[in-house]
């Protein structure tokens, strides 16, 4: 696979984003819950059997090989492809937590997710988390 085209994939799919991908990138980005840099549409390459493949994370957190998927509608049509997927990210060492469009009504609640996921713990010096109820 050209990764020039992982690229200009990953682009367009940034400009692209639903509504609820943008609220969560703005929750997200520039460092600003807990000061962890996400990435967004970010492409990982991988190989099976001599052929490279790759998928684009919604969200990933590179420090602690982290991707966060954010499902909407779609998801509910392709459960064997995103369970096919999980497995092939596992396998490369990363941690996987899915988000469904729903659940962004409540920052809160998806902070508590990630947070839980990435077994962070409570830091009074971190409350400046841009929503409330994050921690």
């Amino acid at each position: 696979m050209d990764y020039g085209y992982i690229k200009k994939r990953a682009r367009e799919l940034r400009k692209n984003q639903t509504s609820a991908e943008i609220g969560l990138w703005e929750f997200l980005r520039n460092r600003s819950f807990r000061g962890l840099k996400f990435l967004r549409q970010h492409p990982i390459e991988y190989e099976v059997g001599g052929r490279r493949f790759f998928f684009i994370a919604d969200f990933y957190f590179a420090e602690k090989k982290f991707v966060l998927e954010f499902d909407g509608k779609v998801h509910d049509f392709q459960k064997e492809r995103d369970r096919e997927r999980d497995r092939m990210m596992r396998t490369l060492g990363l941690t996987v937590l899915r988000i469904k469009n729903e659940e962004i009504v409540d920052m809160g609640k998806v902070a508590l997710k990630i947070k839980k996921s990435l077994k962070l713990s409570f830091s009074p010096s971190l409350q400046a988390e841009r929503v409330s109820g994050g921690e």
